[in-house]
């Protein structure tokens, strides 16, 4: 048996010179490819989960879970972009990781709130539905958190190992979520 040739070791992705579809089974068996898939999902199914266990029906201030939420969608994307290695790419990471997160939780908002159907078969509402404005807030929160985040992210970039960049940026997107999220209520 010959040992393998230098190519060989070498990631198809590195060898080809282009990236790699998350589809291949060699990204997916990579720590970092799971930090980022769990990072850009985590605030949705924290949604989800919440929304299964008890529906909110305060519209007047912000819950925990509200709480919870957005910053697990900043502090998600915060650990996604600090996979990244370049500035512009962690603050793209970042940023892009935030924006997929906060669809996610509108849509999750949307499809619980029992209000989607066919514009013709909708009654006219006059409040919005608790679990619907909850969603919004955390993933309007959550992105307004995202800015610095990946501000902070792109500056630690050459500087910080990535452990310590991502928690440096969770920590901002985190604090500035925190003061956002009452003042949308």
């Amino acid at each position: 048996m010959t040992p393998p040739s230098d190519d060989e070791m070498v990631p198809v992705s590195v060898r080809l010179g282009a990236v790699v579809p998350p589809e291949n089974p060699e990204d997916w068996t990579r720590p970092l490819t799971w930090v980022a898939a769990i990072g850009m999902l985590a605030a949705p199914a924290i949604l989800l989960g919440w929304y299964a266990i008890a529906t909110p029906t305060d519209t007047v201030r912000p819950l925990a879970g509200s709480y919870a939420v957005a910053i697990a969608l900043v502090v998600g994307a915060a650990a996604a972009g600090g996979t990244q290695l370049g500035r512009a790419r962690a603050v793209g990471g970042t940023l892009a990781a935030g924006l997929l997160g906060a669809l996610l939780i509108a849509m999750v908002g949307a499809l619980t709130a029992g209000e989607v159907g066919w514009l013709g078969d909708m009654r006219p509402v006059h409040t919005i539905n608790p679990t619907l404005l909850h969603a919004l807030a955390a993933a309007v929160a959550g992105l307004a958190g995202c800015l610095p985040a990946a501000v902070a992210a792109g500056l630690a970039a050459g500087r910080l190992p990535r452990l310590e960049r991502g928690a440096l940026a969770g920590t901002v997107g985190a604090l500035v979520t925190v003061l956002v999220l009452p003042n949308l209520f």
